[in-house]
């Protein structure tokens, strides 16, 4: 088994690169504190002049996620760009650039909460309350903390019955929310594609976003860019699809999964098998987001 080397902060990897693409939720806060290690952290990469991108899979405008960020104590300052999934899920919806977005219709259901209704602004679409009026669904997740994907099973039974795509903007599954677990718009859009429906998927591992995020940064060698994340499936499968190195953060979404107490370093067979049994290799792995 291939071992992947643990380090106990960035600081031994930070000279090999000049570029940083920095996962949010789960690296740099849990949606309710950011994380005093990373903000220091950030700091640590602006004194050293090196470029920082926050690629998010939040279902939301750029403009929205980098306000919260800001609220959390990420200031402006510490890092250089922010894009989010849910921001190259309106590019596309609003520019229609390729034949798959341009087919989708006007008629627009959005399966999604309240908040993530700053996604609707700006786009030339019907957006209808029956799903029999609709030319495609918008999925950005579920309403309530504690619901589960049978919460929606009649919706995406009746929506996969009628043929509706589905344009999914956040493919994560899960979140872990203060402590707590929450599904997301990708756990929806894993059951609508089991029922039989078509899916487009905007945000990490897809390619669409990290080329926007790439040409963010505008560093030549993508040897000299490192993506951060605590999720393999996304950040890590993204990273190595992107052709740029990952480093895996230990203590987020897979730490019950490792065994880990927050901070501690992972035995590391237990670290190759888990990797191996998912299908990724992260180039490296840190315990938390720290200098």
């Amino acid at each position: 088994m291939h071992h992947i080397p643990q380090h106990s902060g960035l600081a031994p990897l930070a000279e090999n690169y000049d570029g940083f693409v920095l996962d949010l939720w789960g690296v740099l806060h849990d949606g309710v504190v950011a994380f005093p290690e990373a903000i220091a952290c950030l700091e640590e990469l602006q004194a050293r002049n090196k470029r920082v991108a926050v690629l998010s899979n939040a279902p939301r405008r750029a403009v929205e996620v980098e306000q919260r960020m800001n609220e959390l104590g990420i200031r402006k300052g510490l890092y250089d760009s922010v894009l989010s999934s849910g921001e190259v899920a309106w590019r596309h919806l609003h520019d229609r650039s390729d034949p798959w977005h341009r087919a989708l219709g006007r008629r627009c259901f959005h399966l999604g909460p309240d908040r993530d209704k700053g996604m609707r602004d700006g786009l030339d679409l019907d957006f209808v309350e029956a799903l029999e009026d609709a030319d495609f669904v918008l999925n950005t997740g579920a309403h309530m903390s504690e619901d589960t994907v049978e919460t929606y099973g009649a919706e995406l039974r009746a929506a996969a019955e009628a043929g509706l795509p589905m344009v999914c903007a956040n493919p994560d599954l899960e979140v872990i929310r203060g402590g707590k677990r929450e599904i997301c718009a990708g756990m929806l859009a894993k059951r609508y594609e089991e029922l039989g429906g078509t899916v487009g998927y905007h945000g990490k591992p897809h390619a669409d976003v990290y080329d926007a995020c790439l040409a963010s940064l505008a560093i030549g060698d993508k040897g000299r860019v490192l993506g951060v994340g605590d999720s393999l499936r996304t950040d890590i499968a993204g990273a190595s699809a992107a052709g740029i190195d990952g480093l895996l953060v230990l203590g987020g979404i897979h730490a019950d999964a490792l065994g880990l107490t927050l901070g501690e370093a992972v035995s590391p067979d237990r670290l190759a098998a888990f990797c191996q049994d998912l299908g990724e290799r992260p180039k490296a792995a840190i315990p938390v987001f720290r200098w």
